[in-house]
């Protein structure tokens, strides 16, 4: 039996856009992502959301909700890896950092095809996401 993972995924607004990462490593090499990443063992969900988020974008995260969880035992090719999404803000300057090849602004009109369950985690967020934007 392999074990289970708990992962986090944070959709973060910045700028009036959605911020995605081009992924480094498999699975889905070269396809953008939303930021985020495993849970560590003592580590809460939403540390792990802003730990991810700077890793990889460089921004700090300010976590306005929680999306939904995501448990698909296929929704990951590595294995039953069970995701929580977030909506946050991003502050700072975007910037690639250790995990991803590149960081990039899409404005929400225009998301591509993402990796994993990234799109539906989006769809399910756009509500919030649009009355987010419309303050911003």
């Amino acid at each position: 039996m392999s074990s289970l993972k708990l992962a986090v995924d944070g959709i973060v607004l910045y700028k009036k856009g959605i911020v995605l990462i081009k992924r480094k490593n498999p699975p889905f090499k070269g396809q953008y992502a939303l930021p985020g990443g495993f849970v560590e063992y003592g580590e809460t969900t939403e540390s792990a959301l802003k730990r991810e988020v700077k890793e990889e974008t460089g921004l700090d995260a300010d976590i306005i909700k929680i999306v939904g969880v995501y448990s698909d035992p296929n929704r990951d090719p590595r294995g039953h890896i069970i995701s929580i999404c977030y909506l946050a803000f991003g502050n700072g300057d975007l910037k690639a950092d250790t995990d991803a090849e590149s960081v990039e602004l899409f404005p929400i009109k225009n998301i591509p095809k993402l990796a994993f369950d990234h799109n539906q985690m989006i769809n399910d967020a756009m509500e919030d996401i649009n009355e987010v934007l419309s303050q911003m």
